[in-house]
């Protein structure tokens, strides 16, 4: 796989639609007619059964993790394999708005910026050569608008902000495209200000939406149903390797221990294999089973695993945080020596305040996710107890501590591992329920001692 969608792991049923409406939209700007909800309205609806329609009914059930339920080959002019008509409709396979769904790691945003490339794409190919492609990539084209959360929501003025700046005009003559990762955490009022762009967008505008999946807790039924969806698998560990290989030169056998501890997820791969302290981490995560010996035990396990996080978060957005406070102070005039320069600084509390707000929201998201890596890898060392126990014919996540998951296999049985996994992932379901991260721990910690 080459051009824009070479990072786009595994999903080569994805990348085949994306590459067919890409050109699709290109053929609407050379034909003159670049209004696509127009097209989509006039246009007699293409049948549901793929999943891939616009409109598509809010009932269709979520594709499966695994991404079995790919939109079959000719249920949508955009698939690939579709009978080519005689006479093609320009933008047949185009429309104005878009869902990537699928687990995480998979490639959501991967594949909205790659998408998004293509459509800029001088010759409409995603080709990764051209100002488009590389500008579009590089995060810097003038009319692709990205909207990456760094708190625990999108909140509804920043959403309408971008959406007045999305109904311009665009310079480069192709289009507007909005990017929005983790479009689950719009909040309502954000969703509905967004959902009214989706029903009347301007004529060459293109909204590009990541959720983990289509249920109403991830995205609402009036959005979706006014987009197109594009279910994602998540890639074979083999195929997260070879790219580990191939575009950041890790060593074959680190790049296939690294795959399989980050079950699929290509970013954390990427960390294990190149970061020690992510590897450090890791490890520290995978003693607990070991240390659970009591209640004070996994009352400590608990409270190392908060800290850890909480550690590892600090220093992922330290940076960024000083960075934002000395830019801000300088703009309001910090350090100034004239004479009002001191009393026109105190004024400027109020923004000060703001920034300290929105850094502390990025910071506890920083911190859940943070935590939610290491229960991840938590669950796959239970789960590799429960198949052991099983006698399962799978290979191991956690190749490094099978020894340890058979032991732990032979003393809890199946029930006792399978229990133990159960609280690790309801531990996990706890905190995006904005349970106290704190408290679901313990708790996890507590049930995995008793089993």
């Amino acid at each position: 796989m080459s051009g824009v969608f070479a990072d786009l792991v595994g999903q080569g049923e994805a990348v085949d639609v994306l590459r067919r409406a890409a050109a699709d939209a290109a053929a609407v700007l050379r034909a003159g007619r670049p209004d696509l909800a127009a097209q989509t309205d006039s246009a007699d609806p293409p049948p549901t059964s793929g999943g891939d329609a616009a409109p598509i009914s809010g009932g269709d059930p979520d594709p499966a993790p695994g991404g079995d339920s790919a939109p079959a080959a000719g249920s949508d002019p955009g698939q690939a394999g579709a009978a080519e008509p005689a006479e093609r409709e320009p933008g047949a396979g185009m429309t104005h708005a878009w869902i990537f769904t699928g687990p995480p790691g998979s490639g959501r945003s991967v594949a909205a910026r790659a998408f998004a490339a293509a459509l800029q794409c001088e010759d409409g190919s995603g080709c990764g050569t051209c100002a488009g492609c590389h500008t579009t990539m590089a995060g810097t084209h003038a009319d692709v608008r990205l909207v990456v959360p760094e708190g625990l929501s999108i909140g509804v003025n920043e959403m309408r902000a971008l959406v007045l700046r999305a109904a311009s005009t665009p310079s480069g003559g192709r289009w507007q495209v909005v990017v929005i990762e983790d479009a689950d955490r719009l909040t309502e009022a954000a969703g509905n200000a967004l959902l009214k762009a989706v029903e009347e967008p301007p004529p060459r505008t293109v909204f590009l939406l990541c959720a983990p999946s289509i249920h109403p807790d991830d995205i609402s039924v009036t959005i979706r149903s006014r987009c197109r969806v594009v279910p994602l698998r998540q890639p074979a560990p083999a195929a997260v390797a070879e790219v580990l290989v191939r575009r950041d030169g890790v060593e074959p056998d680190v790049a296939d221990w690294a795959a399989a501890a980050a079950q699929g997820h290509v970013g954390r791969a990427r960390r294990l294999a190149r970061d020690p302290q992510a590897r450090t981490r890791r490890e520290a995560v995978l003693a607990v089973p070991r240390q659970l010996t009591g209640v004070g035990a996994a009352i400590d396990a608990a409270a190392a695993l908060i800290g850890a996080a909480e550690a590892e978060a600090a220093a992922l957005v330290a940076d960024t945080d000083a960075a934002e406070r000395a830019a801000l102070e300088t703009a309001l005039g910090a350090g100034g020596t004239g004479r009002r320069a001191a009393s026109a600084f105190r004024g400027a509390a109020g923004q000060v305040k703001e920034l300290e707000r929105r850094q502390k929201s990025r910071a506890t998201r920083a911190q859940r996710d943070a935590l939610d890596r290491a229960l991840v890898d938590l669950a796959g060392f239970y789960r590799d107890a429960l198949t052991m126990a099983l006698d399962a014919p799978v290979e191991p996540v956690h190749t490094d501590t099978a020894a340890v998951a058979e032991a732990g296999a032979r003393k809890w049985d199946a029930d006792g591992a399978l229990r133990r996994l159960e609280a690790v992932l309801a531990c996990r379901a706890a905190i995006e329920a904005n349970v106290k991260p704190r408290i679901a721990v313990e708790a996890m910690m507590l049930a995995l001692w008793k089993g």
